[in-house]
């Protein structure tokens, strides 16, 4: 498990020696993880390396086939209320008239007893979390009428509603254009000042610019507590060096190279 230097703060998520498996198949290998209030992890990897899935255990979606996962202190049963999601695709009907306040509403649901009234208290917070996005003004509009990084910005109110203390977020801004990509960031390092945040994304220019620390999942976690990406994630991801250009100008994320690499055969770009 990544020991972090420093502090005196028990972790939010506490995962220990988890592996899944879907049909006979092992999705996630010995994975362990601390994540501490207030930390901002980047989670990046191939498709199929197990990022989402690593998410649903922390949310109680899926039960790891061995290992344990604490959130809070609790079992994921008693502590995933206060962990918000927001998933990677969003299934609506653009022609459903439902509004946007209505959408937000929706996260309180998980969360409370059924058929409850809303409460005025409860109003508030739907209010202050379309507050947070700046939404509040298209409370009233109907959700398919609004741009993709409105609808975006939404969808992480609605997980906003529960006052969580954790985000979890699967691709956030996998559809919108990078002007759009960079507001929703801005708007995330805001919420990160009080709450812990877990960001899977393929958009390596936005993990190495906001996220404080980088993992890579593939099956197994290779995390070190740090913002750079090691040349073992390297290897594990493209078994080749990489160098990443981030807002038009050079900036690493690996560390230097410590030996050359040696190629046989055809040379591929």
């Amino acid at each position: 498990m990544m020991e972090k230097e420093n502090t005196m703060l028990d972790p939010v998520i506490e995962i220990r020696n988890v592996w899944a498996q879907y049909d006979g198949c092992t999705v996630l290998e010995a994975i362990d993880l601390a994540v501490y209030p207030t930390d901002f992890i980047g989670l990046i990897g191939p498709n199929g390396g197990g990022k989402t899935t690593l998410l649903k255990i922390i949310l109680g979606l899926i039960k790891p086939s061995r290992g344990l996962v604490h959130v809070n202190g609790h079992p994921v049963e008693a502590g995933r209320c206060q962990v918000g999601y927001v998933p990677q695709v969003v299934e609506m009907d653009r022609q459903f008239p439902i509004r946007v306040w209505e959408v937000v509403q929706m996260g309180l649901l998980g969360c409370r007893k059924p058929f409850q009234h809303i409460t005025q208290a409860e109003r508030d917070v739907v209010r202050y979390a379309l507050e947070q996005v700046d939404l509040a003004e298209l409370e009233d509009r109907v959700i398919g009428d609004l741009s993709v990084g409105q609808r975006q910005r939404v969808y992480i109110a609605r997980a906003l509603t529960t006052s969580p203390t954790i985000l979890l977020l699967d691709e956030p801004t996998a559809s919108v254009d990078p002007q759009v990509a960079s507001s929703i960031y801005d708007m995330l390092a805001r919420l990160n000042k009080t709450i812990t945040i877990i960001m899977v994304s393929h958009d390596m220019n936005a993990v190495s610019a906001y996220v404080k620390t980088i993992g890579c999942l593939i099956t197994r976690l290779h995390y070190h507590g740090s913002k750079e990406i090691t040349q073992e994630m390297a290897d594990a991801m493209y078994a080749c060096p990489v160098e990443l250009i981030a807002h038009g100008l050079p900036h690493r994320v690996l560390s230097p190279h410590t030996h050359e690499r040696t190629h046989t055969g055809d040379h591929h770009d």
